[in-house]
């Protein structure tokens, strides 16, 4: 099934069935500039909202970034985040071996393409977590991540690309003050959705499941049957 497919409406998003939307929906990062239709937009983002919180409690809140201006100035923070976590490693990374640059050079560059194109994507989503601001709990995320990952699968269903991403948070403290955020809440991600620009979707690489279940204690493996 093509994004072509989905997006001209010749495929219904129903017929992608949950295992196959989890084991294809991989990082999207070449996004090109295509709009999404509102009633698709809106489809996404109330699946998201019918995912896992802390409690219930659904302290979250969903801010959707389409505009121009605002995308530019908070891009800027991201590039700097990029720049100091890769990009200026970047002779580095592409160099050394996968084991020690830890990602390969296809990931590497598809990351670099995003920071410089992430503007470009039609629509943004930033999942904002109440009461998070100067919160010390390791585990904070959990109130919101499933639900990240419910907004990605709804769009992988309409064929749309998505990747969750954190760069952005260098600048952090600006981003909450341009998006109007109460005083209490943080950004837990940035998640720009787009229809993809070039790649297919494909299961991605991972090492075997039996190589990373632990059963009962750590380094308790099994044969997988």
């Amino acid at each position: 099934m093509t994004t072509d497919e989905f997006a001209s409406g010749t495929v219904d998003p129903r017929d992608l069935s949950i295992l196959e939307a989890l084991h294809s929906t991989p990082s999207r990062r070449y996004l090109s500039d295509r709009p999404i239709p509102d009633d698709v937009l809106w489809q996404i983002l109330d699946a998201a909202t019918r995912g896992p919180s802390g409690g219930n409690r659904q302290g979250w809140g969903w801010v959707v970034v389409t505009d121009d201006d605002l995308k530019q100035r908070i891009t800027r923070h991201y590039r700097q985040g990029w720049e100091q976590a890769y990009g200026s490693r970047r002779e580095e990374v592409l160099s050394a071996p996968v084991s020690d640059a830890g990602m390969s050079p296809a990931t590497y560059r598809a990351a670099e393409h995003l920071a410089q194109h992430l503007h470009e994507a039609p629509v943004w989503v930033i999942p904002v977590l109440r009461n998070a601001a100067g919160s010390g709990n390791p585990r904070l995320g959990a109130s919101v991540y499933g639900a990240v990952q419910q907004l990605q699968l709804a769009a992988r269903a309409f064929g749309i690309g998505s990747t969750l991403t954190t760069f952005h948070v260098i600048g952090e403290d600006e981003i909450r003050s341009l998006l109007g955020l109460p005083d209490d809440a943080l950004t837990m991600a940035l998640i720009p959705l787009g229809y993809p620009a070039r790649g297919r979707w494909v299961q991605p690489r991972r090492r075997p499941v039996q190589e990373v279940v632990h059963w009962n204690q750590w380094q308790q493996t099994r044969e997988r049957p």
